[in-house]
């Protein structure tokens, strides 16, 4: 039985993850009839044509779709064992982008401090911010994104996964509000007002939602907007009542001792909700990279330097004087 030749691999990765063979080429630093050939090899040994012309432009044939996952696991997976398990990591020579994908709230509340920190310790890192419209681990699968932070979605089997910190939400209404003068919000009164609603996607109803209509109660939904910055100043501007997690709310607008600030009042929801897990994922290509084992390391360090009473899951105080 003849050897495959498994050169071919890094080629079908780079092939199908390029979808061109012009993309190929340059990635690979060959020639343009250089990489037709290895296609033209590729196609025999497989048994299937992998990319077609369709118009202009080169698509992939269903075989191809389905070998692309494989194809880039093997590869990162080879790479992973040729590497040395004992790199050295010099952290002040370090010259690397790291591209984190988390919503704006963990940016705003921990950004600063995880930006401060690496740059003492790596000055020479550059961390690089990307947004996260919806749950996908594709960014994770295609490296586009070293970590993805936030709440467990469909990820797959193969992204590997860490606690941050666990999170809940508080409702949130300007300083003055009728809600303040209350020693404890009812599930009544807090019906009564009506409520601006934070969902990238533009959801009106939510957890929260379920558990007022098992007490058969309702909230007046006035507006939905796309962010807790928005929905937090939305409050700050009117008798509205906003949700956001108790992470955003903590080192921005109440101090260490849980009160609000001079603008905001936050309150302990009248009705129980499940908590919320933040979590930073990746993928299995990264497990043994030394400065990518640093990064994380350094992200659950400033979560838990940040939000020491997240993860111990103390209550909020609600007075405000």
């Amino acid at each position: 039985m003849t050897e495959p030749d498994l050169n071919l691999l890094i080629a079908l990765d780079v092939l199908l993850a390029e979808g061109s063979v012009a993309g190929a080429a340059r990635r690979l630093g060959l020639s343009a009839s250089a990489m037709s050939r290895t296609l033209g090899r590729l196609r025999t040994v497989l048994g299937d044509p992998l990319l077609v012309r369709a118009g202009r432009h080169m698509v992939l044939t269903p075989h191809a779709e389905a070998l692309r996952e494989r194809a880039q696991h093997a590869v990162a997976e080879a790479c992973a064992i040729l590497s040395p398990s004992t790199a050295e990591l010099d952290l002040p020579t370090l010259a690397r982008t790291f591209t984190l994908r988390a919503n704006e709230g963990f940016v705003e509340v921990f950004g600063p401090l995880l930006i401060t920190q690496a740059a003492l310790i790596a000055p020479s890192v550059r961390l690089r911010f990307a947004p996260k419209p919806e749950k996908t681990s594709l960014p994770l699968r295609e490296g586009l994104v070293d970590l993805e932070i936030g709440v467990l979605g469909e990820m797959g089997p193969e992204i590997r996964l860490q606690m941050l910190f666990k999170d809940r939400f508080v409702g949130i209404v300007r300083k003055g509000h009728p809600l303040t003068l209350l020693p404890e919000v009812t599930a009544g009164q807090y019906v009564s007002f009506g409520h601006v609603v934070a969902s990238r996607r533009g959801r009106i109803s939510g957890p929260v939602d379920e558990a007022l209509a098992e007490l058969g109660l309702e909230r007046k939904i006035a507006a939905v907007v796309p962010s807790f910055s928005a929905a937090q100043a939305v409050a700050m501007a009117s008798d509205l009542v906003a949700l956001v997690p108790k992470s955003f709310l903590k080192y921005q607008y109440i101090d260490n001792d849980g009160v609000a600030s001079g603008t905001l009042y936050a309150f302990e929801l009248p009705v129980k909700t499940k908590g919320i897990t933040v979590s930073q994922m990746w993928h299995p290509r990264s497990e043994v990279d030394p400065a990518h084992r640093w990064l994380r390391q350094l992200v659950l360090s400033v979560c838990r330097q940040r939000a020491p009473e997240l993860h111990n899951g103390s209550a909020l105080k609600t007075q405000v004087r």
